[in-house]
């Protein structure tokens, strides 16, 4: 009896000894973290946060700089970004249109998607794209980190995104205010024209030109459901 449990014991010890290093050898793999997936890249969206100053951007320069510095902050900085903005006639200056800021085309979201092919698809430029609209739509609007927008339904609603353009993408040539004061105001007077990433809301559907604000400051834009938000397009 003796002799068959020290030859038991002996059994154990060579399995212990033929299991340990196996297991001292896989656990390290094993417990290893995954690859994450490298970011998608992305030639649009819509700015996670605005400046805080209502429609106050520092004019044109100031909003493109802030599509850059976004993108950036996500990895995706290596473009020229401008933002899509109109802005009217002042002080000698011409007019803007935010459509022959942003490029070619095509445009793809932080999820790969395309939101439009080119600036026709964009703006609907012909009868049969009017009546087709371009993909940008709440399924494929997001910011930079890849994030919806809060739009119609949610608290608070921000689906007011700043353009300062008409529906085709163009300034507005008569004599109202259209841009705060070209996106240098933040008073509560003033107007700019917002359009609506959800396409719901107000009785209008446009993207880019859904009705005006009320005022210049960030009180203004957000009591009409806004935050001084804009889109961001990639121009190479």
């Amino acid at each position: 009896m003796i002799q068959r449990k020290t030859f038991a014991a002996a059994l154990a010890c060579l399995a212990g000894l033929a299991i340990g290093p196996l297991q001292a050898q896989t656990s390290p793999a094993a417990s290893a973290p995954r690859p994450t997936e490298p970011p998608k890249p992305f030639t649009f969206f819509v700015t996670s946060e605005g400046l805080g100053k209502g429609a106050d951007l520092g004019g044109l320069a100031g909003a493109d700089a802030h599509c850059r510095k976004l993108a950036s902050a996500v990895g995706n900085g290596g473009k020229t970004w401008r933002a899509y903005l109109s802005t009217q006639e002042a002080n000698g200056q011409p007019a803007v249109n935010a459509r022959d800021r942003i490029g070619a085309g095509p445009w793809t979201n932080a999820r790969g998607a395309v939101v439009a092919r080119d600036l026709a698809h964009l703006h609907g430029d012909t009868i049969e794209l009017a009546r087709l609209g371009s993909n940008l739509t709440r399924n494929t609007v997001f910011t930079e980190k890849n994030e919806p927008v809060k739009g119609a339904g949610d608290k608070p609603n921000q689906h007011d995104i700043l353009t300062g353009s008409q529906p085709v993408g163009r300034a507005f040539a008569d004599g109202a205010d259209h841009t705060c004061r070209n996106y240098t105001s933040s008073a509560p007077d003033g107007s700019a024209q917002v359009g609506h990433f959800d396409r719901t809301g107000g009785g209008n559907s446009s993207w880019n030109s859904a009705h005006a604000s009320r005022g210049c400051g960030q009180e203004n834009l957000v009591s009409t459901g806004g935050a001084g938000l804009f889109y961001c397009f990639a121009v190479d």
